[in-house]
């Protein structure tokens, strides 16, 4: 898995130890030295409603409320909304259910690119009169083509030189409704020789007859993103303007624009760090909203995806996901994370929290001769050995159990310490069991019932508590056991990097048709009171969380991570 790529992160990098301040900290804590903007720390996130927030967004979110934390400062949320096509208040009441499960709040500085339209409007009359923006009567196809490539200049617009009053009067005409979209928009006049082809005149406002989800019917013209985003954290106060590296080369242009409109010393300072890539993820947007849509997942929140409401509803924890963003650290180059470095921040911090359960997903029936038929005992079990505060439960055990159909072999090979004719094991929690006998279905040949009897001196206490027995299996009471819908969720792709894909191929060629199994199993009757404020280790097998969809007498429970990690040693094994 990315073995040999040396922007690569994996697992074993854990340990080795990182330097005291990464580079942006370096930057914040040389303009505080400076009294740079008086000493002041103040970041934003600035997403665009127009989709849910995934594991990437994650780490954006940790890294900027997590700096203005460190440095005693502020974090505004802003959504970025200046397209109403693509915009909807769903997306914006998810980012904030997303960011205050991450922990994080951003107090009373809840802000809107849409707050801002009016001056927006103003800075751009202002841009005109100055001669340095203009109304483009021609097509979005015709502007695409004369911008030219990175080796040959762009051609300039046959109404680059309009007046300044033709210019003020047609984007007036624009904002009052005149014009179709797409008529006409309103172009930065820079260079269309630049080497930037962002900075060959960039377009600046177009014509929407869309409804905006905050402003209604007030505008028919919006602001391009580039033309927003530097001027609505100037607006704000921004001291740091932490983006990702596809922002780089925007940089300039955001400067171009606050070039001419401030006239103080103050100014927003863009810092770009590597986006978060995940292997076997996909981080696109749009690819992710095309799996909702085409029907491969069951929504934003399907607990395969990398979003943060799937992550969420898969059982995942906000401090796994805080640790697994400081773990990796930030990066000034791209590189690739290993998706297992985010299952082993996962696994280390339910093993210190998840209440442990026995369930039984593939069960095989077990029948303790020498056990009373009409007898129940009630064994004592750890909720959570991590946790001495988490105290014990007591498991129902008699005559008939279930186990899991691989804890019993008929020809066992060498080193197989679990169940098989002759054979001894010590059952969690409970007693030494030897196995004498066993049936088959007479049609399938498959073993249908095991024989066994205990050693009623051999559980905790007893005179025999302390015989060594190398095999320890799992299992629950016949009679008592509760049933439960188990979903077995896996990783949603099959190859470490799903968006590279050859000409004529796509990404979802590379789904994994074995990303969702379902079976019932039966549990322990603990789990029947089983709720979403508790994680669960079902004890050799995996972490499980509760499902919304459960009804009452009938849980279900994800998969949200395996207790090791198998994929791994897959991966190596296919190399």
């Amino acid at each position: 898995m990315n073995d040999n790529n040396e922007n690569s992160i994996r697992e074993d990098s854990f340990n080795e130890p990182s330097a005291s301040l990464n580079f942006l900290e370096e930057i914040i804590e040389e303009d505080i030295k400076n009294g740079k903007n008086g000493g002041r720390v103040h970041t934003r996130f600035p997403p665009e409603p127009n989709g849910y927030l995934h594991i990437g967004h994650a780490k954006s979110i940790c890294l900027n409320f997590g700096l203005a934390q460190k440095y005693n400062g502020l974090t505004n949320l802003r959504f970025d909304d200046t397209n109403p096509t693509k915009e909807d208040e769903e997306y914006v009441d998810a980012i904030k259910e997303d960011i205050k499960w991450l922990g994080f709040s951003w107090d009373d500085r809840e802000y809107y690119a849409s707050d801002y339209f009016d001056q927006l409007y103003q800075w751009a009359e202002k841009l005109i009169l100055d001669g340095k923006a203009y109304v483009d009567d021609q097509s979005a196809e015709e502007i695409s083509r004369q911008r030219g490539t990175i080796t040959t200049p762009g051609i300039e617009s046959p109404y680059r030189n309009r007046s300044v009053e033709e210019n003020l009067g047609l984007f007036r005409r624009m904002r009052a409704g005149e014009f179709p979209d797409g008529y006409c928009v309103l172009r930065a006049k820079i260079n269309m020789s630049h080497p930037n082809m962002l900075m060959r005149d960039p377009i600046m406002y177009r014509i929407i007859h869309t409804a905006h989800h905050r402003t209604g019917d007030k505008w028919c013209i919006y602001p391009m993103y580039d033309y927003a985003h530097g001027q609505s954290d100037y607006i704000e106060g921004i001291t740091h303007s932490i983006c990702t590296l596809e922002f780089e080369i925007h940089r300039p242009l955001y400067d171009w624009f606050l070039d001419q409109i401030v006239t103080t010393e103050y100014r927003p300072k863009q810092i770009e760090f590597a986006r978060l890539n995940l292997t076997y993820t996909i981080m696109s947007k749009r690819k992710l909203l095309q799996l909702v849509k085409d029907g491969y997942v069951k929504g934003w929140d399907d607990p395969r995806m990398p979003t943060i409401c799937g992550l969420r509803r898969r059982g995942y924890t906000p401090t796994s996901i805080r640790n697994f963003a400081e773990k990796i650290g930030v990066a000034r180059r791209d590189n690739v994370i290993d998706v297992s470095l985010l299952e082993f921040s996962l696994r280390e911090d339910l093993n210190k929290i998840a209440q442990r359960r026995l369930a039984v997903l593939n069960p095989l029936q077990l029948i303790i001769e020498n056990f009373p038929e009409d007898k129940t005992e009630f064994l004592p079990a750890a909720n959570n050995p991590e946790d001495t505060k988490a105290g014990i439960r007591k498991i129902p055990f008699s005559r008939q159990l279930w186990i899991e159909r691989d804890d019993f072999m008929i020809n066992p090979p060498k080193k197989y310490y679990r169940l098989y004719p002759g054979s001894e094991v010590r059952l969690k929690y409970g007693y030494i069991i030897k196995c004498h006998r066993y049936e088959t279905d007479p049609q399938t040949g498959e073993v249908k019932t095991i024989y066994c009897t205990y050693d009623p001196e051999s559980k905790t206490g007893g005179a025999t508590a302390n015989r060594k027995i190398k095999g320890t299996i799992h299992w629950v009471s016949k009679k008592h056991a509760i049933q439960a819908e188990i979903r077995l969720y896996d990783r949603l792709f099959i190859k470490p990097d799903p968006e590279d894909v050859a000409e004529g191929e796509s990404f979802i060629n590379y789904l994994n048709p074995n990303s969702l199994k379902i079976i019932n199993a039966w549990c322990e009757p603990a789990l029947m009171e089983a709720t979403p404020a508790e994680h669960y280790q079902f004890e050799r097998i995996g972490y499980f969380y509760l499902d919304p969809d459960s009804r009452p007498g009938y849980p279900v429970f994800n998969r949200t991570v395996s207790l090791k990690d198998s994929w791994s040693k897959m991966s190596q094994n296919e190399e």
